[in-house]
């Protein structure tokens, strides 16, 4: 085979695979709510009282189960990032860090909770207004997510 008809043979070839890898990179990519037995409910983002400084997040998750999991992210739309966090008391003095995952047992309820676990959420998008809903993605190891939706409240509103 000459050259001249080898290149656009290979040229083919080349895109084939390459379209096969596409569609496979957009398949993985993909966020899924399959095969987490968390329920969530009552979630809230509480929007700041200042703008510019953090909201936080809170809802009640419970593990229906028979396998535990260990919550490792959280992903919010129009949100610049998200990171759990937890509150303890330390010399009298509440302090607040993040932490690298929330477990959930079978069977159990873990809150998320002022003065507990909850999420913070830098940098909203100003498009976040109470009355409103956006949308958060936990993800557990292993990599499985589950997405909920979440009702946006003015700072202050925690009815």
């Amino acid at each position: 085979m000459k050259m001249t008809h080898f290149a656009p043979f290979a040229l083919a070839c080349t895109a084939i695979g390459l379209a096969g890898c596409a569609s496979e990179t957009e398949e993985s990519t993909t966020p899924a709510s399959d095969g987490v037995s968390l329920e969530v409910s009552n979630a809230r983002l509480m929007l700041p009282a200042v703008s510019d400084r953090p909201g936080a997040i809170y809802f009640d998750v419970e593990n229906t189960g028979d396998r535990n999991y260990a919550i490792r992210r959280a992903d919010v739309e129009g949100a610049g990032n998200a990171e759990l966090h937890g509150s303890m008391e330390m010399d009298g003095q509440m302090m607040m860090d993040s932490v690298g995952q929330v477990l959930v047992n079978a069977g159990d309820t873990e809150s998320f909770e002022p003065g507990g676990f909850h999420v913070m959420v830098f940098d909203l998008d100003p498009s976040l207004e109470a009355g409103g809903t956006t949308e958060m993605t936990l993800t557990v190891v292993g990599g499985k997510k589950k997405s909920f939706p979440v009702e946006i409240r003015a700072a202050g509103d925690e009815r």
